[in-house]
């Protein structure tokens, strides 16, 4: 039986491996893991799971790690550090926003920005999330075609 950690994994056609001995001969950084804080963590990790579908591994004590799709992470300047948002990006943001309403999830008045369409999503917890339909040149490799 292979060790979990051996396993590689094919990420926008370049092999991706989690093995640590392996791992520093490529990258340092092989990913990333975003927290978000929230005062009822169950209702959102449910929201994750059954509303937006991100698969999930259980780490103990009923914390989930959900998968996330490809990402791309921006610095913009503030009067303050600490603050942090999540944004998750599609290709059609009227689509998703239907597609969320068929369930019963309501989002924000769609706002255009020079860097995209944006909508906003309220979780169960009570914070909110992004959703947006990006006009600026992605930092994302092309994906492959799904189909």
């Amino acid at each position: 039986m292979t060790c979990p950690l051996i396993k590689r994994y094919l990420y926008h056609q370049r092999e991706v491996t989690l093995d640590p001995a392996q791992r520093s001969e490529r990258r340092m950084i092989f990913g990333a893991h975003v927290i978000v804080y929230s005062k009822d963590a169950t209702a959102d990790r449910a929201f994750l799971r059954d509303v937006l579908g991100l698969s999930s591994v259980e780490a103990g004590h009923g914390w989930l790690i959900f998968a996330l799709p490809p990402a791309e992470v921006a610095i913009h300047p503030a009067e303050e550090n600490g603050r942090h948002e999540l944004y998750f990006m599609c290709d059609d943001l009227k689509a998703e926003i239907s597609a969320l309403g068929k369930k019963g999830i309501p989002c924000s008045e769609v706002q255009e920005a020079r860097w995209g369409s944006i909508t906003y999503i309220r979780l169960p917890g009570g914070g909110e999330v992004g959703l947006y339909q990006p006009k600026h040149p992605l930092a994302l490799p092309a994906l492959p075609n799904a189909s």
